[in-house]
């Protein structure tokens, strides 16, 4: 009798998960200069492509609610097709949540090798899904599907918000502390499971988690200023933030929390290429001062559905670091 091995979904990806994000400079040139003129008759576009924010909002005509748009999909992040789709639902989600608001409906966006591999693990990936919409209170109403060489599974997310209360890039001011509601260490973590098989419980669980809790704290405590943590790193995410707000961001490197493993993946090279070019990319507007290069790494680590990282004080999340004025570095780190 012969037993068939477990297939690895990682695998079958290059990369996996948020790193696998076209790298932010590249991005930002590609977008450059193709910010539309507002259209005739069409809805008050609050945000856009200008800060790199997690969505766009558009305010309705009749005064309504904003509503929130964005869509998030990836390649394998672990190997289980039920936790993969659950970590890419709530990572989708994430969007509308970091810009103050709450999801409403949800479409699949699969992408399979059919021939390749059992489309019952796809439906596995989309019964995760289909968990954690649920937990959000989300409709999950169809989607589309393409057949694809490499596995790839998100969702495009509909939400709504007050207009008035968005959660957005460019709202940081001078004084106010920084907030991170979960712990880093999800790509280097990922990137050892990927590589050897060895399973990390605490970091699918935690990224598996909404940020719905997060985000509505923030809103509690008059938070106007925002963004989730995945794919550029937390010093890529809180560059743009600081730019868009024209402040300097302090990072306080002893207070930030870390996934149990995550520095001992940094020491044992677990390192992928998207952490690296997040580094190399906010390295010219960074006084790293003292810290160490394996520091700067897990700071710089490409996270999938990582936590909101807020300009104020949260109920229940450890402050990081400050905004302070403008002081010829968007970043420093102490």
């Amino acid at each position: 009798m012969t037993t068939r091995a477990p297939i690895r979904l990682t695998g079958y990806a290059r990369g996996g998960g948020c790193a696998c994000k076209i790298p932010p400079g590249e991005l930002e040139a590609a977008l450059s200069g193709l910010v539309p003129p507002p259209a005739a008759g069409a809805a008050d576009l609050l945000v856009g492509l200008e800060n790199g924010d997690d969505a766009a909002a558009v305010r309705l005509p009749d005064g309504g609610p904003a509503v929130i748009a964005t869509a998030d999909f990836f390649t394998p992040v672990v190997d289980d097709p039920f936790d993969w789709g659950r970590i890419a639902a709530a990572n989708a989600l994430s969007d509308v949540y970091a810009m103050g608001g709450t999801p409403l409906v949800a479409v699949n966006l699969l992408a399979w090798p059919r021939g390749t591999l059992p489309f019952e693990l796809a439906r596995e990936v989309m019964r995760g899904g289909l968990t954690v919409a649920r937990q959000a209170d989300c409709h999950l109403a169809g989607g589309h599907s393409i057949e694809d060489p490499e596995p790839k599974y998100g969702m495009a997310v509909t939400g709504i918000a007050d207009p008035d209360r968005l959660l957005r890039n460019d709202a940081g001011r001078a004084g106010q502390p920084l907030s991170l509601s979960k712990p880093l260490g999800t790509g280097v973590l990922n990137n050892r499971h990927k590589a050897t098989g060895e399973h990390f419980p605490e970091a699918v669980e935690t990224m598996a988690a909404l940020n719905r809790d997060a985000a509505r704290a923030a809103l509690a405590a008059g938070a106007r200023c925002a963004t989730d943590v995945t794919g550029f790193g937390l010093l890529g995410h809180l560059y743009k933030l600081a730019r868009a707000s024209g402040v300097t961001a302090v990072i306080d490197t002893a207070a930030v929390p870390y996934l149990a493993g995550a520095r001992e993946a940094v020491r044992d090279g677990f390192v992928s290429g998207g952490t690296r070019r997040n580094l190399d990319w906010v390295a010219p507007h960074t006084d790293f001062g003292r810290v160490a290069e394996a520091d700067r790494l897990l700071l710089a680590d490409a996270q999938t559905s990582g936590g909101l990282l807020v300009a104020g004080e949260v109920p229940g999340a450890p402050v990081i670091g400050e905004l302070v004025p403008p002081s010829g570095r968007a970043l420093v780190l102490r």
